[in-house]
C-alpha cells in the first residue's frame, strides 16, 4: 500500500460535484445519490482520497442511474490523504485510517440501509476500499463484492469471501500486481461454493477507473469498461 501508484494523479476534490447530496448516514457524511424506493443498495467505499472526488461521484451517479440506492460514506471524517503534506505521509495517515477501522465504521451504515428497507446491497471497494468490503463479505454483510485496483487484499480473504467476487486489476500496479490478482482469479475459479473471477486491464495502472483524465479517451474507455463490468456484476447478484 506505500507504493506511490496509491499516490499519483491525486484528484482536485470538490464538495459540491455530482448529481446527489451528502446527508448524515450512521453517524458519517455521506454522499448519496437514486431513488430512495429502490430496494436496492451499493455501497462504494472510496480510495485514500476520500468522498469528494469528483469522478468517484460520477460513478456513483451512473450506478444510480442503473436503478440502484447509491452511498458513499465519508470514512476518513473530513480527514483524506493529502500527497503534499509531507510531514504526513501515507503510512502515517494510515495509521488514522486503517481499513479496521473503516469496516468497523461501514457495519452502521450497512445497517442504516437495511432498517430502511433495503433487501438487496452490493459493496465495491477501490483501493483502500477493497480491503473493507473483503471484510464485509466475509461476514456475509452484503450480495456481491467488486473490488477495483485493490490494495491489502491477500490470498486468504479471497478464500474466506462469502460473496460473489469481480476483481478488477491493472496491468501496471505494484501495489497489487497482475500476478496476485491472477492469483485470486485461480482462488475463485476454483471454489464452488461462490461465483466469481478476476480480470487485468492492459495498459493501465493503479487507480485507474477513479484517477483518470477526463480529456484521456483511451483512459476514459478503460475506466467506463471497468465501470461497466461493476454494474453487470451488480444487475447479476443485487436484485
Amino acid at each position: 500500500m506505500s507504493g506511490p501508484q496509491c499516490c499519483t494523479n491525486p484528484p482536485t476534490l470538490d464538495p459540491n460535484s455530482g448529481a446527489g447530496h451528502v446527508e448524515k448516514l450512521a453517524g458519517l457524511d455521506t454522499y448519496i445519490v437514486g431513488s430512495p424506493a429502490s430496494n436496492r443498495a451499493i455501497l462504494l467505499v472510496s480510495d485514500v482520497f476520500g468522498f469528494e472526488a469528483p469522478n468517484l461521484r460520477k460513478l456513483a451517479d451512473k450506478v444510480a442511474g442503473a436503478g440502484f440506492y447509491v452511498v458513499v460514506p465519508d470514512f476518513f471524517y473530513k480527514d483524506p490523504y493529502v500527497p503534499e503534506n509531507v510531514d504526513r505521509p501515507l503510512l502515517v495517515w494510515l495509521k488514522d485510517h486503517g481499513v479496521d477501522k473503516g469496516f468497523e465504521d461501514a457495519k452502521p451504515v450497512i445497517e442504516a440501509l437495511r432498517s430502511k428497507g433495503i433487501s438487496a446491497l452490493g459493496a465495491a471497494g477501490f483501493c483502500w476500499g477493497a480491503k473493507v468490503v473483503v471484510e464485509l463479505g466475509k461476514c456475509g454483510l452484503i450480495e456481491a463484492a467488486v473490488f477495483l485496483h485493490p490494495s491489502l487484499v491477500t490470498v486468504d480473504d479471497v478464500k474466506e469471501i462469502k460473496a460473489p467476487l469481480a476483481v478488477l486489476g491493472a496491468e501496471i500496479d505494484n501495489i497489487s500486481p497482475p500476478e496476485l490478482v491472477e492469483q485470486f482469479g485461480e482462488i475463485l475459479a476454483a471454489r464452488t461454493d461462490v461465483d466469481g473471477y478476476a480480470k487485468i486491464f492492459p495498459k493501465v495502472e493503479h487507480g485507474w477507473t477513479l484517477r483518470y483524465n477526463p480529456e484521456d479517451a483511451e483512459a476514459v474507455k478503460s475506466a467506463e469498461e471497468a465501470h461497466e463490468n461493476m454494474l453487470e456484476w451488480f444487475a447479476k447478484y443485487v436484485k
